[in-house]
């Protein structure tokens, strides 16, 4: 363990202070502006960022609340006593907790020596990942459909437990993590941003690793099937071919898509359609009727408003754009 983070983590907090002053109540204005369900407010702690890192207070039990983002706790040292929808659970040094979005947990007091962190994430985090950490498409959309079996955006109550203390690829990035935690500096919030896609991508290998069920390989066998076909095929791509390959009906395959990444095929075709059409107007000379073609479009007029749609701009302005930055 690293003996500077153990010290100043053992500092108290002035939150912490005016706690064992005999404040035994939870400051609610500090995490909510709410006057009545105890929901704390990511406004309150994240302003213009994605992710902050805080410790959680010590030596206060914490009443039955939700919040409006994804946190995940970490035991630094010691042990973590909280209730996750009714559910007991204990974490031990060195694990990990992530809760979704909405699901109400109460917190038991953590002593002296119970040092727990706390990552306050935005949900829109995870649309910097796939923008950043991934390339080409077969690797965005796998990426993205691992990450939604983490997390249902939704209402509805999720929260995965990681006992990963034997891990040291994660315990060192949530060494790295903290030490920019600690020590900001000018680069800090670009690394930590970077170093926790790092974590999100290494517990999604946990995951598979420890819960390789038969369905959920199944899925992802299917998954990889569909992806591979759109990637070599993206420009005469139909359901119809697609649903032969599997010797199963269109609807079937159709609707197997839709549950596994929330997209139609007609959605994912034209992601990569589009993705493609971007490159060419950076790595060519191609003019926008071919352009349109080759990706697969007749109407070029249908190709401009499809491609205004995803990236804010027409494919002419955008190329205008790339010559300006030149």
């Amino acid at each position: 363990m690293d003996t500077f983070l153990y010290e100043e983590l053992m500092k108290e907090t002035e939150e912490e202070l005016a706690i064992l002053k005999g404040n035994q109540a939870v400051n609610k204005k500090i995490y909510t502006d709410l006057t009545s369900d105890f929901v704390i407010q990511s406004e309150k702690f994240l302003k213009d960022d994605l992710i902050m890192i805080r410790k959680h207070p010590r030596y206060i039990n914490f009443p039955r609340h939700s919040h409006d983002y994804i946190e995940m706790n970490y035991v630094f040292h010691g042990q973590f006593h909280q209730k996750v929808a009714d559910l007991p659970i204990t974490l031990k040094q060195g694990d990990i907790l992530l809760l979704n979005q909405h699901i109400e947990h109460e917190l038991a007091a953590c002593e002296e020596n119970d040092i727990v962190i706390n990552f306050i994430i935005h949900p829109a985090f995870f649309d910097y990942i796939l923008s950043n950490l991934s390339t080409g498409f077969v690797q965005s959309q796998m990426l993205y459909f691992l990450m939604n079996s983490i997390f249902d955006f939704s209402q509805k109550g999720e929260y995965l437990y990681y006992p990963v203390s034997n891990s040291g690829r994660i315990q060192d990035i949530m060494q790295q993590l903290l030490k920019e935690m600690m020590e900001e500096s000018i680069l800090s919030k670009s690394k930590i941003k970077f170093l926790m896609g790092l974590l999100i991508i290494e517990l999604i290998e946990q995951q598979n690793q420890t819960n390789r069920s038969t369905i959920q390989s199944e899925q992802h066998a299917f998954l990889t099937e569909v992806f591979r076909y759109i990637e070599e095929h993206y420009q005469e791509a139909n359901l119809q071919s697609l649903a032969n390959r599997f010797n199963q009906t269109v609807y079937w395959v159709s609707k197997e898509i839709k549950s596994l990444t929330n997209q139609n095929f007609k959605d994912l075709v034209q992601q990569k359609r589009l993705l493609v059409a971007k490159n060419l107007l950076v790595y060519s000379d191609l003019p926008m009727q071919s352009i349109a073609e080759e990706v697969g479009y007749e109407n070029i007029s249908y190709f401009y408003r499809l491609f205004k749609k995803k990236y804010g701009m027409t494919p002419k302005a955008y190329k205008m754009q790339l010559i300006k930055e030149d």
